[in-house]
């Protein structure tokens, strides 16, 4: 098959022939439709993640049809349509059976803990488990963001920050999680603000539903300088602060980076809730003086089990949702090398996918 493969970390990668992969006993081969272009599959190529192995193949945010399955697998055969989430769990350690797979002690992950998804193929393990059926009127471009970005958004607002209708919900970041959680904000009977630096990324937050947005480097420029300070009442905080009548009630960076975390902690109103989404450099500060003023939550959220996807997909089916809709581009796999180590500078707004 032909894949996208670095062999060390922040070097080109490039197209290679590489042998078909095999089903595992318990696992399934899936053919690959469509594939997300993410920041976390930046974030491997540079090296910021312990369990890649080289030469490594990156991808883990995919939908296709499965084409072989092992011995052990009973719900699938060659055909189906499917997505999988970027956590595939074992099903067997105490996260697991507590429903809670996407912090699975054990979890394997496409892209990272083997070769994933910039390719013809993938293999997902213990397909049982981690197979998610796609509706029939679900295309495949559609379905490629609910591995990762759609669904992790999801889990974000709805479980984790559970939004409720008429709340002010703040998102740092307009990339695919952050457009995705304006969508299911918006669903759920929340109001919006979204936060970012790119004009074109602030439209297409307005077209998902945006309330209002809030243009973080013109913000921090009227207060002559950073993201700001809760205390002082300048930059990006006060801007939110002040379309939300005093905070949100449930703020989310979809980013990851110490300036986001910090001023989407200090956005928040008495007892809001903060979930973090976007991968930090470590250590992080947070401003913890207000976590305690304000009675304050902070959150993980670490994407979504496979068993969570039913009421995301009803909501898709019924309309209410329309992930499709943050689609703004398509890649061949050869034009996917150079797309990827562009991801952490400027780049078009939406979700952009790989068509192997």
């Amino acid at each position: 098959m032909r894949a996208v493969m670095f062999e060390d970390f922040g070097q080109p990668p490039r197209v290679r022939a590489v042998p078909d992969p095999v089903p595992p006993p318990d696992g399934a081969v899936i053919r690959v439709a469509a594939t997300g272009l993410c920041r976390s599959d930046w974030h491997g190529w540079r090296g910021h993640d312990p369990d890649i192995v080289l030469p490594h193949v990156p991808g883990h945010e995919f939908a296709g049809e499965v084409a072989a399955v092992g011995a052990e697998v009973r719900g699938w055969r060659p055909g189906d349509r499917v997505t999988a989430p970027f956590v595939c769990a074992c099903g067997r350690c105490p996260a697991c059976l507590a429903g809670q797979q996407q912090v699975c002690e054990r979890q394997t992950q496409p892209g990272f803990t083997h070769w994933g998804s910039f390719a013809e193929y993938v293999v997902v393990r213990e397909a049982d488990i981690n197979l998610v059926r796609l509706p029939d009127d679900l295309d495949h471009d559609a379905a490629a963001s609910l591995g990762c970005r759609f669904a992790t958004a999801f889990r974000a607002v709805v479980a984790q920050g559970r939004a409720r209708p008429g709340e002010w919900v703040a998102v740092y970041g307009c990339g695919g999680v952050g457009l995705s959680a304006l969508l299911i904000a918006a669903a759920a009977g929340a109001r919006t603000v979204a936060v970012d630096v790119s004009p074109a990324a602030l439209d297409l937050a307005r077209r998902c539903g945006a309330t209002a947005v809030v243009n973080g480097s013109a913000a921090a420029a009227a207060a002559g300088g950073g993201v700001g300070d809760a205390a002082t009442g300048s930059g990006v905080v006060a801007a939110v602060r002040e379309v939300t009548g005093g905070g949100a009630h449930l703020s989310i960076d979809a980013l990851g980076s110490a300036a986001t975390c910090a001023a989407s902690v200090a956005s928040l109103r008495v007892r809001g809730r903060h979930v973090q989404v976007g991968l930090l450099p470590s250590p992080t500060a947070v401003p913890m003086h207000l976590v305690i003023a304000r009675e304050l939550e902070i959150l993980g959220s670490h994407g979504m089990p496979a068993h969570a996807y039913p009421e995301m997909l009803r909501l898709i089916t019924d309309g209410r949702l329309r992930p499709g809709d943050l689609v703004t581009g398509g890649l061949t796999l050869e034009e996917a090398p150079a797309a990827l180590m562009a991801v952490d500078g400027p780049t078009p707004p939406g979700i952009r996918l790989i068509r192997p």
